[in-house]
């Protein structure tokens, strides 16, 4: 079992595990409906979502975890470990899938940034794996910069390719990197402080 790779600072940021006492503020801006404008999951039942953020810690795949900010806990990262495409026989858990959300009062200040390029140090310098994604709504270019801004590229602008039960079908974009390309581009001094 690969350990976590928390905690992590990054800029202002702690990134550690979520305690049991810091899911009331994650559901309440989770569920907040300025938050979920731009995510495809509109609302989590309360009770799913603590037993889900109550497993990372003995998940070999889930590396969520929680942003703070001299205290506070301003936002949830989410870093799962998957398998990539290919034929039989192909190494297995070898990419991840990253993603965020930030509690609306904190949004403009870098948390989303800091938090992003993180969850990609975790991801390639911690837990050594090959390949990274992400996808956006593409109307949130706030969430594209934030995405490129950590290095990564559009892979993919995908034409409405995803229901949403206000917006109807809208168009969503999938950002990658390599390990490689963020090791080419970051290293692991100048990227966490």
């Amino acid at each position: 079992m690969v350990s976590s790779p928390w905690p992590m600072r990054v800029g202002l940021l702690l990134l550690r595990e979520a305690r049991e006492s810091d899911i009331e503020q994650l559901l309440s801006f989770r569920n907040d409906p300025a938050v979920n404008r731009f995510m495809l999951r509109t609302s989590v039942d309360p009770r799913t979502f603590r037993q889900e953020w109550l497993a990372v810690p003995t998940s070999g795949t889930d590396f969520s975890c929680v942003a703070e900010v001299d205290g506070t806990v301003v936002a949830m990262g989410f870093l799962d470990v998957v398998d990539g495409m290919g034929q039989p026989g192909m190494p297995k858990r070898t990419e991840g899938v990253i993603g965020y959300i930030v509690e609306p009062g904190s949004t403009g200040k870098g948390v989303a940034s800091d938090l992003a390029r993180g969850l990609l140090a975790a991801a390639f310098d911690r837990l050594g794996l090959r390949r990274v994604i992400a996808s956006c709504n593409a109307d949130n270019p706030a969430s594209a910069r934030v995405l490129e801004k950590a290095g990564m590229r559009r892979e993919q602008h995908g034409i409405e390719d995803s229901w949403h039960a206000e917006l109807g079908w809208v168009d969503g974009y999938q950002y990658a990197i390599l390990a490689r390309e963020w090791h080419a581009i970051h290293s692991p001094e100048r990227t966490l402080n």
